[in-house]
C-alpha cells in the first residue's frame, strides 16, 4: 500500500491488478488497472516447476516517481518487470493509467518469488532494494538501480555481508544538511556469524545496515560493489535478575516516526523471540543518536574462522571506512572511486560494528508473552495531550485484530506501564494483517490483509461512555471530557473550552479530574439497572463489562433493602469471568441486587446493578404438568408456547398464578426473553457480528470500518 495525501489516494498492489482508492472512503470511486502476465510467461513459469498460483504478476513495488507518475514493478510470473503509472496532478481527478510503452526489465528491482522477503525505497530516480534477486531465491543482495548513479550491489556469496537475510525495511535518513552525506538504512534479520563462532549455533540477529546514497564502489577493488556498507546488531532484550537477558532477536516490522527534524526520526521495532522455550513479542524504540554512535564506534574483528570476534584495536585508514565522499568528511574525495585501496579493503573485511545498538531506556516499551496473538505490523501516531506527548501504537496481528495502546514510562521506578485503549476486530475472518498506513491529516488508519483493505478512525471518543470518569479513565490521548461529552482533544482552543476540559493520561485520576462532573451531560450516565430472572438449579450469567480494559471488576450483593452490601464470594459454583458473574447452579438464596463495580486508580464506579429473581424449579415444573425428578437439576426447560395443546390454558397465566398478578410486567419481560425474543436475538447477533469490533472499552460496536474487498483473483499480494 502507498499512501498519497497529495493525490488523496491510497494505491494498492495486488495480483495482476493495481488499485487507486479514495482516502475519504475507500469503497467509493475506486479505479483499477488490470496488469497480468502474458499467457506465454505463465506457461514458461509452470514448465520451470513453479506452482500455477505463483505464476502471476504480483505487484511488489509502488513508489512516487514524481508528482505525476508512480513507479511500479511486479514479479511477472517469475520474470520481473517495471513500468510507470500516470496519476496526473492534483487537479486531474481520478487519472490512473498504466504506461505500457515504458516496460523495463525488473531484475534487481523486484523479486522473482511473490512470497520472498523484499524492501525498497526510491531516492530521487534511484531505486534501492533489499531482495533475493535470482530465480531460485538464493542470491540475497542490497542493490541500486534505475537512476543516474549506476547499478550497484553487495558482493555475491559473501556471508560476512549478508547471510540468509529477511528484509524488513529500507529508509533514507539524512545525517546533516550535506546531501552528499545522505545514507540509506536497511533493517533486516540474518544468521549471525559471531554467534556461530561463540556458541556454535545458527542464531538469528536483528541488524541495521548502512550505506551511502552516492556510493560509486571502488576503482580497482569492489568495482560496481558497495564500498561503504556497514552493519550493526539491533538489540531488544529484557534484563534478567541473574544477569542473563531475554532477547527478542527476529525483527518483524519497523516504523519510522518522523519528527520536526528529518535527521532524527524515532524508530519503532517489532520483534519476536526465536526461543524454543516460549513465544513472545516485544517493541523497542531507538533514537538515531544511538544508531550513529554505533556506526561511528569501533569495528568488530576476527582474524580467522577459529578466532572469537573482538574489538579492532589497530590503525583505521583514512578516510574512515563506511564514510561518504562529502564536504562534511573533508571534501578531499569527490567519489568513493578515489578512495585509497586501504580504505576499500578495510570496509570489505570489516563490515560489522563492535557495539550493538540498544533501545531507549535499555528495555522494550512493550512485551507480550501471553500467546494470544502473533504481532505482525506496527504503525505509530504521536499525539499532543494535556500533560504531554504520547505515542499511540497500532499493532496488527495474525488474527485480523489491531491493538491500540500507549506505554507510559515512570522515570522514578524505571518501569513501563502498558495501557490498552482498544482491541479492534478489523476483518471478520482471522486473516493476518500485512500492511498499515496512518493518515494524520485525515485521522484514519488504513489496514491491509491478503484479500481486503479497511479503514478505521484513529479515535472514536464516544465509545468511552458519556460520563467524565469513564472518559478520564480511558486515558486515550485523542479524547477529553469537555464538560458535556467525551470528545476529540485539540491542543489549541478558546480559553472557555480549555477551562472545561478534563484529561489525565499519565495517571487517569478520575476522582481529581471529575469533581462535580461525573453525571454531567444528558442524564444518561447513572448506573444501569437491569432485572434478571433465573430458574433454580439452572445456570445464569449476570453480564457486566467495564468500558476501560484496565479496570478491575468487583461484585457486591445486597440481599435486602436494609442489609449492607457484601462482596460476592466465588467458588466452584459461582465464577467471575470477563463477561460477568456466572452461576453454574442457581439457588433461591442467590436472589438479591448485584452491583458490578469497576476499580481503577483508586476510583470506584458502579457500572451496573442487576436485580436477580430466582424462580422456584418445582413450581415451574408443576405448572406445565412435569415431574421435576424426571428433568434432573440441569435439565429444567420451559416449553415454547407452540408446544402446548390448543385448548391449554394461556401459558403466561400459569406464571401469573405462580408469581401473582401484580408481577404481570415482569412475567411478560421474562417470557419475551426466554421464548419470543430468542429468534430475533439470534438474527441480531448474526447481523452484528459482521460489524462488531470486540474489545472496545464499552463492548459497543464502533462505526464499521470502510472496506474494499479485492477480487478473488487479485488476492495474495
Amino acid at each position: 500500500m502507498l499512501l498519497d495525501e497529495y493525490q488523496e489516494r491510497l494505491f494498492v498492489g495486488g495480483r495482476d491488478l493495481l488499485y487507486s482508492l479514495s482516502l475519504e472512503r475507500i469503497s467509493d470511486g475506486y479505479r483499477e488497472i488490470h496488469w497480468p502476465s502474458s499467457a506465454l510467461k505463465i506457461e514458461e513459469c509452470i514448465m520451470k516447476g513453479k506452482d500455477a498460483s505463483e505464476c502471476a504478476n504480483f505487484v511488489r513495488v509502488l513508489h512516487h516517481y514524481n508528482r505525476t507518475h508512480l513507479l511500479t514493478c511486479g514479479t511477472g510470473a517469475f520474470d520481473p518487470l517495471c513500468t510507470f503509472i500516470r496519476v496526473g496532478y492534483h487537479a486531474e481527478e481520478h487519472l490512473f493509467q498504466l504506461e505500457s510503452h515504458r516496460w523495463e526489465r525488473g531484475r534487481g528491482r523486484c523479486p522473482f518469488d511473490p512470497s520472498s522477503s523484499f524492501v525498497s525505497t526510491l531516492i530521487g530516480a534511484d531505486l534501492f532494494t533489499g531482495l533475493y534477486g535470482d530465480y531460485w531465491g538464493r542470491d540475497a543482495a542490497l542493490s541500486r538501480s534505475l537512476g543516474h548513479l549506476g547499478h550497484m550491489r553487495t558482493e555475491p556469496d559473501d556471508e560476512r555481508l549478508l547471510k540468509d537475510p529477511k528484509f524488513v525495511g529500507a529508509y533514507m535518513i539524512p545525517d546533516n544538511e550535506d546531501r552528499e552525506d545522505d545514507k540509506v538504512y536497511f533493517f533486516f534479520t540474518e544468521r549471525a556469524q559471531e554467534a556461530e563462532a561463540e556458541r556454535g549455533t545458527q542464531a538469528l540477529f536483528a541488524r541495521v545496515g548502512r550505506l551511502c546514497v552516492n556510493d560509486a564502489g571502488g576503482q580497482r577493488i569492489l568495482v560496481n560493489k558497495w564500498a561503504t556498507f556497514l552493519k550493526a546488531r539491533l538489540v531488544c532484550s529484557v534484563p534478567g535478575g541473574n544477569g542473563i537477558d531475554t532477547h527478542f532477536d527476529e525483527l518483524e516490522d519497523v516504523f519510522l516516526l518522523h519528527t520536526r527534524e528529518d535527521k532524527n526520526p524515532v524508530i519503532f521495532g517489532l520483534f519476536n523471540t526465536t526461543s524454543n522455550i516460549f513465544r513472545g513479542h516485544a517493541i523497542c524504540v531507538y533514537h538515531m543518536s544511538s544508531i550513529r554512535a554505533a556506526f561511528n564506534g569501533p569495528y568488530a574483528h576476527r582474524e580467522g574462522p577459529e578466532y572469537h570476534w573482538s574489538l579492532y584495536e589497530g590503525k583505521v585508514p583514512y578516510p574512515r571506512p563506511g564514510s561518504c565522499a562529502s564536504k562534511v568528511n573533508g571534501g578531499r574525495y569527490g567519489t568513493t572511486k578515489d578512495y585509497p585501496d586501504d580504505t576499500i579493503r578495510f570496509a570489505r573485511s570489516h563490515p560489522l560494528m563492535y557495539h550493538p545498538i540498544k533501545p531507549a531506556h535499555k528495555k522494550p516499551v512493550l512485551v507480550k508473552t501471553d500467546g494470544k496473538y502473533n504481532l505482525k505490523q506496527i504503525a505509530v501516531d504521536r499525539v499532543e495531550a494535556e500533560d504531554g506527548q504520547y505515542d499511540v501504537l497500532f499493532i496488527g496481528t495474525d488474527a485480523g485484530i489491531v491493538l491500540k495502546l500507549i506505554t507510559i514510562y515512570n522515570q522514578e521506578t524505571e518501569s513501563m506501564e502498558e495501557v490498552i485503549l482498544e482491541e479492534l476486530q478489523i476483518f471478520k475472518d482471522p486473516v493476518p494483517i500485512i500492511s498499515m498506513e496512518i493518515s494524520s491529516k485525515r485521522q484514519q488508519l488504513y489496514v491491509g490483509s491478503p484479500s481486503a483493505v479497511a479503514q478505521v478512525r484513529l479515535h472514536q471518543c464516544d465509545v468511552y461512555g458519556r460520563a467524565c470518569a469513564d472518559c478520564c479513565l480511558a486515558r486515550d490521548p485523542y479524547c477529553a471530557w469537555d464538560g458535556v461529552s467525551c470528545s476529540r482533544y485539540f491542543p489549541t482552543g478558546t480559553q472557555a473550552k480549555r477551562r472545561f476540559r478534563r484529561q489525565d493520561i499519565r495517571h487517569g485520576n478520575a476522582a481529581q479530574q471529575c469533581v462535580g462532573q461525573q453525571f454531567a451531560g444528558d442524564g444518561l450516565d447513572k448506573t444501569e439497572e437491569h432485572l434478571v430472572y433465573g430458574i433454580e438449579n439452572n445456570s445464569t450469567l449476570l453480564e457486566c463489562t467495564p468500558r476501560s480494559l484496565q479496570a478491575k471488576v468487583i461484585w457486591l450483593v445486597q440481599k435486602g433493602h436494609d442489609t449492607r452490601k457484601e462482596e460476592v464470594r466465588t467458588d466452584d459454583r459461582v465464577l467471575k469471568l470477563d463477561l460477568g458473574l456466572l452461576f453454574l447452579r442457581l439457588r433461591s438464596s442467590d436472589a438479591g441486587t448485584y452491583f458490578c463495580q469497576a476499580v481503577e486508580h483508586g476510583f470506584v464506579h458502579t457500572v451496573r446493578s442487576l436485580v436477580l429473581d430466582v424462580l422456584e424449579e418445582r413450581g415451574v415444573h408443576v405448572m406445565f404438568g412435569r415431574d421435576p425428578r424426571e428433568a434432573g437439576p440441569h435439565r429444567a426447560r420451559c416449553p415454547a408456547p407452540s408446544s402446548l395443546a390448543p385448548a391449554a390454558r394461556p401459558w403466561y397465566k400459569e406464571f401469573l398464578q405462580l408469581l401473582g398478578y401484580s408481577n404481570f410486567q415482569r412475567v411478560e419481560e421474562y417470557c419475551e426473553k426466554v421464548w419470543c425474543g430468542k429468534r430475533k436475538t439470534r438474527k441480531l447477533r448474526v447481523s452484528a457480528s459482521k460489524w462488531k469490533l470486540p474489545g472496545t472499552p464499552d463492548k459497543r460496536p464502533r462505526a464499521p470500518p470502510e472496506r474494499y474487498r479485492l477480487p478473488r483473483h487479485a488476492r495474495g499480494s
